[in-house]
């Protein structure tokens, strides 16, 4: 199992023999991006070796970084393990650019550390030094050609059908315009991060063997747009947790996750909607053996708990106030300040216990898996009825979900987005056709699908 491959906010190093190597790449990630991620232990082409690994490793790594690296860092530094091979994984971030490694500074370029020249670090510091507000309302490097026409042409239909937005699609430009999301020829950063999406803005995804951060069974990483993102997200999580069936007498069988879906897909969106981005950290899911926790790079208003939204009238305080009004337009989020609420309710609802965690780099909602065993069906009328829901049920929930999503889906996006085969998508969209559960709308090329029931 891989880890990922190096770029601008990862490196990878096969063991502690490299340390000065390591924390020249660590300012530099710090400089670029305001911190990254280090493993030592992995090739640089993610396959992970192993190393030997005393208490001695770990504090030889973080007194080094200690006496080398200027203004001063506290990273997460952890003993893991990938593949039943021991490494060791780092965390790290600071916003006091520039940052030294003995006593020169570096920045990141692609998966290089390039030496700063007194000329180029004077320009690096001027730049930091301009104040901007609102992140989301600043112009990014993105030109408007850059923008994805069928994800902008989405996101407009769902503004059109939640009434929130009264125009209709013309061309990229003039709703980019109508959207103010264009300065000149460059997009804005909320523009960006909706429909471009970027390498560097990405979800980590993993699952670990027990309770704690230490064995991986499963990492994955993917960049991109929001929506994407969100999509990747809630599809990782419902196709890693467990799922009963409940037969009440109906002609449709029941199908119940042990986490409430319509939380997690409203805690990732929050997360997106709340980060911040400037920060290197990514946004996270991890799957342990008793709880889902989705994260993010955005801590809580201080002064603040969870509890002051959830029940109290207070106000949303929002990071990124243009970036959550475009995705109130598109319906993404209700109203603004009652997510935690609204994840709250649904996981009562459900008897599922969540919590919200206060990081000092950042936010977590945690979801906390049900003891019992889940993938059993659960028969609520007269008889005797058992079974796991099967893999062809899985597969017509997962298109029918897909295409609620984006009507607009081809046959090919359906086999990338749901992990089945082209063959297999062609056979369930026919099945679903010929019963009536969904029909095509239009032509093959430029049509949609519309789900009937």
């Amino acid at each position: 199992m891989k880890v990922g491959k190096e770029n601008e906010k990862l490196e990878l190093k096969r063991s502690t023999a490299e340390l000065r190597e390591s924390i020249i790449s660590t300012v530099a990630m710090l400089n670029k991006h305001n911190g990254g991620e280090l493993y030592f232990g992995v090739r640089n082409d993610g396959e992970p070796i192993g190393m030997d690994i005393s208490d001695k490793t770990l504090r030889d790594i973080s007194q080094a970084i200690g006496n080398h690296v200027t203004p001063q860092i506290y990273p997460n530094i952890n003993e893991v393990y990938i593949d039943d091979k021991p490494c060791i994984h780092m965390i790290f971030s600071g916003e006091e650019t520039p940052y030294y490694a003995y006593g020169r500074a570096y920045i990141r370029i692609a998966d290089e550390d390039k030496v700063l020249s007194p000329a180029e670090l004077e320009k690096f510091i001027r730049k930091r030094n301009i104040n901007g507000d609102g992140w989301d309302s600043g112009v990014s490097e993105k030109p408007i050609s850059d923008v994805n026409e069928e994800v902008l042409k989405n996101y407009l239909e769902r503004a059109n059908r939640a009434e929130r937005i009264d125009f209709t699609y013309t061309t990229k430009e003039e709703v980019l315009h109508k959207l103010s999301l264009t300065d000149g020829k460059k997009l804005k950063n909320a523009g960006e991060v909706l429909f471009v999406g970027s390498p560097m803005l990405e979800m980590q995804m993993a699952i670990f063997a027990g309770t704690e951060r230490l064995t991986f069974n499963d990492i994955k990483r993917t960049s991109g747009y929001i929506g994407a993102l969100v999509e990747a997200a809630e599809r990782y999580i419902r196709n890693n947790i467990r799922w009963r069936v409940v037969l009440d007498g109906s002609i449709q069988r029941k199908e119940i996750p042990e986490i409430p879906m319509d939380a997690v897909r409203e805690a990732l969106i929050n997360s997106y909607c709340h980060r911040l981005y400037t920060s290197s950290q990514n946004n996270e899911v991890t799957i342990y053996s008793n709880r889902v926790e989705i994260y993010n790079p955005g801590t809580f208003p201080d002064g603040y708990t969870p509890q002051d939204f959830i029940e109290g009238e207070e106000r949303s305080i929002k990071r990124n106030p243009f970036l959550a009004q475009l995705l109130y337009y598109s319906k993404d989020i209700e109203n603004f300040g009652t997510g935690l609420k609204r994840i709250s309710l649904a996981c009562e609802e459900a008897g599922v216990k969540v919590e919200f965690k206060l990081l000092k780099m950042g936010f977590a909602v945690v979801f906390y898996r049900p003891e019992e065993k889940f993938s059993t069906t659960i028969k609520e009328t007269n008889g005797d009825v058992n079974g796991d829901v099967n893999g062809e049920e899985k597969n017509v929930l997962l298109v029918i979900e897909a295409i609620c999503v984006n009507p607009k889906i081809t046959q090919k996006k359906l086999a990338e987005e749901t992990g089945m085969s082209t063959r297999t998508i062609s056979r369930t969209i026919r099945k679903l056709r010929e019963t009536g559960v969904i029909r095509r709308v239009g032509s093959d090329k430029i049509g949609y699908w519309e789900v009937e029931k």
